[in-house]
């Protein structure tokens, strides 16, 4: 391996609201002891913002929701600097500047630096009442790559995931609190999306009440590992990202380059629906020096 990342996913319910920062500093030490070798640590989408009693959901939300720059956040990052790991708590309830709530995901480096924040771009409508995202969101790992966020409901939606692999991401990870059947398809769409992307795809979803499967997947969609049930349970699995690169010059199944298909001459398509166009020149990921992301 010359890119290796280690990752510890773990599949874990969400924690009542008012205990969970506590509880969550001691999750995150005992993952981080039981599995020494783990570079970045990763947990299901609301883990730290459970509900809790019979309130309506939207009042608990309100309740909770806090500005990225209150102390929930700096709590998280306190966390994630006595780790020393990378950490994604899940996602947070964001109190955005006019009021609105927001669903929205962010990193931490081992030094406790927010590093990237993704807001929700696709709510479960018309079951999650947050103001949908617009923007997409990478984050750098130095001398291993580059990793795409997104969250839960995002999967049903491929252009999001063309749009992080085409900004350079290697890894996507998804987390998620699905409890529905629908995790059946999440887990066809996860493999679909590796697939068509040649990406490694790594989805980390709640344990009861949620549905559970999480799973990491290969550029070229084989399932690496994963959890085949709605137990708790922490995943592991150290990736090599050069599998990426390898996937993309050689093919998958030796046979399929789709970051490749444009010759020289090639004319852009057309994409009426989204107001936009592929332009050949600046297809490959690898070719492109002009993107933008929203590091921070």
């Amino acid at each position: 391996m010359t890119r290796p990342l280690a990752m510890a996913l773990v599949q874990a319910p969400p924690l009542g609201v008012r205990r969970a920062l506590s509880e969550f500093a001691e999750e995150v030490r005992g993952v981080a002891e039981g599995f020494p070798r783990t570079q970045i640590i990763v947990y299901p989408e609301y883990h730290v913002c459970g509900l809790e009693g019979d309130a309506p959901a939207l009042e608990q939300y309100r309740q909770m929701a806090e500005p990225l720059s209150g102390p929930r956040m700096r709590r998280l990052a306190d966390i994630a600097r006595i780790s020393g790991r990378w950490l994604i708590p899940g996602t947070v309830i964001e109190l955005g500047q006019g009021g609105e709530l927001l669903n929205c995901c962010p990193v931490f480096n081992p030094r406790g630096e927010v590093v990237a924040t993704y807001r929700k771009m696709f709510p479960w409508r018309p079951f999650e009442p947050w103001k949908p995202g617009t923007e997409f969101s990478l984050f750098e790992i130095p001398g291993i790559g580059r990793l795409g966020l997104s969250i839960c409901y995002d999967t049903w939606f491929p252009e999001v995931f063309r749009q992080l692999a085409w900004m350079g991401a290697e890894v996507i990870i998804n987390v998620s609190y699905t409890v529905t059947s629908d995790r059946a398809q999440e887990t066809v769409l996860a493999r679909a999306h590796a697939i068509v992307n040649q990406v490694f795809f790594v989805t980390v979803n709640a344990a009861t009440p949620g549905a559970g499967k999480s799973m990491v997947v290969d550029p070229e969609g084989h399932v690496r590992s994963e959890s085949f049930s709605e137990a708790p349970t922490v995943l592991t699995d150290c990736i090599d990202l050069d599998a990426v690169s390898l996937a993309r010059r050689q093919g998958t199944a030796a046979l399929d380059r789709p970051w490749s298909q444009f010759a020289d001459g090639d004319v852009p398509l057309e994409l009426p629906v989204y107001q936009g166009r592929i332009d050949p020149a600046a297809w490959d990921p690898a070719a492109k020096a002009h993107v933008t992301s929203t590091e921070q």
